[in-house]
């Protein structure tokens, strides 16, 4: 069985995040979501509250777990048996720091190979910080999220 983790802070989830989760699971038997926790960064939104926004986001994806860690990237993905990462791409401008990444990496464990699954283009200009901002800013960003984030977001205004 292939098993891809896609990780990532997906604070927000965005459509863009959904259509590279879709071709994903269209591509390997089990893809993880895996939030990263990141003590270092203050989340617009808790990782547990992410992970069950994305578990309702998802519900009708039936390949697909979403799941939570600590640490590197490649320890998580051994202790799960999985040899790929899922990464997405917008533009141009992704594909360096992605490439680093995913360099990084191989680097830390050359038997886990990173994917890149670029998203279509209506998704280009989606960023989780670009949600976040247009939120913040009172704008309407039913466009851009799962209508369950939009939903949970309108209804605990932060």
């Amino acid at each position: 069985m292939k098993t891809a983790i896609y990780p990532g802070s997906f604070d927000p989830i965005t459509l863009g995040h959904i259509d590279v989760l879709k071709d994903g699971a269209s591509m390997f038997d089990k893809v993880i979501i895996a939030v990263s926790n990141n003590p270092a960064k203050t989340g617009f939104l808790s990782v547990e509250e992410r992970k069950e926004l994305i578990k309702q986001s998802v519900r009708d994806i039936p390949n697909v777990e979403v799941d939570s860690f600590d640490g590197l990237t490649v320890e998580y993905a051994k202790q799960k048996g999985a040899k790929i990462l899922l990464r997405g791409l917008r533009a141009v401008s992704d594909f360096e720091y992605e490439m680093q990444l995913s360099q990084n990496n191989r680097a830390l464990c050359d038997d886990i190979k990173t994917v890149f699954l670029i998203t279509k283009p209506e998704y280009n200009f989606i960023s989780s910080s670009a949600v976040k901002e247009i939120f913040l800013n009172n704008g309407d960003i039913s466009k851009f999220v799962p209508k369950e984030i939009n939903k949970y977001l309108v209804e605990n205004k932060r």
